[in-house]
């Protein structure tokens, strides 16, 4: 048996309750239980904390090789080993000798599920005892009394011709149970080298790191999964600079005005033809837009209303039309629709949109501007 072992505290000094702090738009411990759940090289997952808030998120993920364990608190602390909790809960179970014992940790969330799959065959192997990630580093060391550690400065090699060093990333560790019992050490005997991509090697530490992540994130693992658009049964607009250039217009009068661009029209035309109900969502509450809305012929309009957010309005939206927001796509382009963006399973954007909308995680940035047809374009996407 393959067991999959994830130890995540509550407590966390630098990043407080970091391990299910939102990480691209999901919780961080999220993406390595998701990524071991795919693969078939494991049994079992093994979530071992001392929060009941973690506990709560883990749960909700509803994947059926994940276990919680309560873990000790004096095992809990900030200086207390990793290898304490592992034989806390190796000695609380009854697992075999023979078992392979994989500590993952949740501060790596950038390990794919290829990545363990294949550790994982290359363990079995039978080559090595242990094994551990690593990701080669290419960097010039020095000791404190200016002498090299891994190159002759009077021979400096190209970059593209030096081997460079192994450095652990800390995503994993594999041994065996046994081992683990006799030696109290995530690693022993002759140890083995999974070497993973460069840009896998910061693990989540300070908020720096964080931000770095995220962005590695987006650009190397979210950019290659596809989306099935076809599981969109609702489509929510946000008003202005969406369906309008986010101008305000006034005539002489004091008259308010608003440019929408009839193509969108034609956009909400598609959907309903295609058996998707659509909404519009504004912080503002006028009858111009009501009247654009019912030239639209949409289903759901929700307008100005004071302490509701965009997020609960589209709630409301989603239980009148009995359709989850998994299946609900959204377009906004400013912070207050940031919210609702992080919770629905589709989230568009303009190509004018403010810059923290653009970072949402799984974020469609559309190439029109707001006004200029955008909804047209996301419909496009949605209905291929």
């Amino acid at each position: 048996m393959v067991i999959a072992f994830i130890p995540v505290r509550g407590g966390s000094k630098s990043i407080p309750l970091k391990n299910i702090k939102l990480f691209c738009g999901k919780p961080l411990v999220y993406w390595n239980i998701v990524a071991l759940q795919l693969s078939d090289y494991v049994d079992k997952i093994i979530v071992a904390t001392d929060s009941s808030k973690i506990k709560d998120v883990v749960s909700g993920f509803n994947f059926d090789k994940v276990e919680l364990y309560d873990r000790k608190p004096e095992n809990a602390v900030d200086n207390a080993s990793t290898e304490s909790v592992m034989l806390e809960y190796i000695e609380a179970t009854n697992l075999l000798d023979s078992d392979v014992f994989m500590l993952v940790q949740a501060t790596s969330p950038l390990t794919e599920t290829k990545h363990f799959s294949e550790a994982i065959d290359f363990y079995q192997s039978g080559k090595y005892d242990s094994l551990l990630s690593c990701v080669k580093n290419k960097r010039f060391f020095w000791n404190p009394d200016g002498t090299s550690i891994n190159y002759d400065y009077k021979n400096r090699p190209r970059r593209q011709d030096f081997f460079g060093m192994f450095m652990e990333n800390g995503a994993f560790y594999i041994n065996t149970v046994k081992n683990i019992k006799r030696y109290k050490n995530r690693l022993s005997g002759q140890i083995g080298i999974y070497e993973m991509p460069e840009y896998t090697a910061t693990e989540i530490d300070e908020p720096d790191d964080w931000i770095i992540l995220e962005d590695l994130m987006k650009q190397h693992i979210l950019r290659k999964q596809k989306k099935d658009y076809s599981e969109v049964k609702l489509v929510i607009s946000d008003v202005d600079g969406v369906l309008t250039d986010a101008g305000m217009y006034y005539s002489e009068y004091g008259d308010e005005l608003k440019k929408f661009n009839t193509r969108d029209g034609m956009a909400f035309q598609l959907f309903k033809e295609n058996g998707i109900k659509t909404g519009i969502i504004t912080s503002e509450n006028t009858i111009l837009v009501e009247r654009r809305a019912k030239k639209l012929n949409v289903d759901f309009l929700i307008q100005g209303k004071k302490g509701i957010g965009k997020l609960d309005a589209a709630k409301q939206i989603c239980e009148k039309a009995g359709i989850p927001l998994s299946k609900t796509a959204f377009i906004g382009d400013d912070i207050n629709d940031i919210e609702l963006m992080e919770n629905v399973g589709f989230c568009f954007c303009p190509s004018d949109a403010v810059d923290d909308v653009k970072k949402v995680y799984e974020m469609c940035v559309l190439s029109s501007k707001g006004g200029d047809g955008v909804v047209r374009e996301m419909s496009k996407i949605i209905l291929g």
